[in-house]
Parts: C-alpha cells; structure tokens; sequence
C-alpha cells in the first residue's frame, strides 16, 4: 500500500512540473504522418485567435527518425485568416550539423525541431478574432531534380503550436 501511494505521488509531482514548465502555451497539437509524408499531403491545424492584443510565437514542431535523409528541410506553411485573407510561405529549416548529427531534442532515435514560424524577427499578433487555419506541406527536392520528393520518409509527425510571448 505504501509503495502505490509513492507512486502516485511521484505520478501527481511529475504531472504538475510538466504542466507548470508550459505556462507560455496557448495551442500545441501534433498530427501522425503514415509511414511516409506524400507531396501532395497538407497537414491543417484550426484554432481561435487567442485575443488581438498580445504577441505570441508561432512554431511548426517536427519529430524526425534516422530514416530522415536530407540536411535541411523545406516547407510550404500558409496561415489563413478568419475574413479569408492567406499567406504562403516558403520555409527552409536546418535538420543536421555538418557532421551529419540531427539537430533537435531527444535521447532516442527520434528527434524533436522546434521550428520559427513567426514572431522571431518581429512580434506577431493575431489582427482579427475568430478561426483561423495553418496548412503545412513538404517542398523537398533531391538537387538537379525537378520533380520534388514523391514521398519524404524519416518525418513521423508534424505539430503547430502558439506561444504568448510575456
């Protein structure tokens, strides 16, 4: 009995650390890639806009195997805004040092990328109250091919998440 009581306490102190260390947090929502991130495949992610008068930080999260072939990472992310206006963005992300290590979080093969999106060069606010949308997609290419990548493989999931900047 005593041994379950310590476990639980220790399950409850782990639980409050995690959620007290994310107090910035305001959206974070990942989505699974099945085996392989086609092309033509966009990962949508909806949300409301906090309030129109704080600046927050946007970030694409990534988590990424071994299986991952490529140094860098190019992506197509588009942010909707509720009265329909959209802006499409051509990203390009460093995944690996020069040494060939993944860059990223994490102890196992799978490395965790906390990507800018938006805020980092100046603060990002929300304009307008309501829905609002991101659509991410992979623009991979192997050099000297015109055709992207069909099927990028090593990405497992892909995530959007919003933070207040305090």
């Amino acid at each position: 009995m005593q041994k379950r009581t310590s476990l639980l306490l220790l399950a409850l102190v782990s639980l409050s650390l995690v959620t007290s260390c994310d107090s910035k947090m305001v959206y974070d929502e990942y989505k699974s890639v099945p085996n392989e991130w086609h092309k033509d495949s966009i990962t949508s992610f909806n949300f409301k806009a906090p309030d129109t008068i704080n600046n927050y930080n946007l970030f694409v999260n990534l988590r990424n195997t071994n299986d991952y072939k490529f140094s860098n990472l190019f992506l197509i992310v588009e942010l909707n805004y509720p009265n329909g206006k959209a802006i499409k963005d051509t990203l390009e992300y460093k995944m690996a040092a020069p040494n060939g290590e993944f860059l990223g979080s994490g102890f196992t093969d799978v490395k965790e990328n906390k990507l800018w999106y938006r805020g980092y060069q100046s603060a990002f606010h929300f304009t307008e109250n309501g829905d609002y949308s991101v659509d991410i997609q992979h623009a991979m290419r192997k050099n000297g091919d015109v055709n992207g990548v069909e099927n990028l493989e090593g990405i497992t999931d892909i995530g959007f998440r919003i933070e207040i900047v305090q």
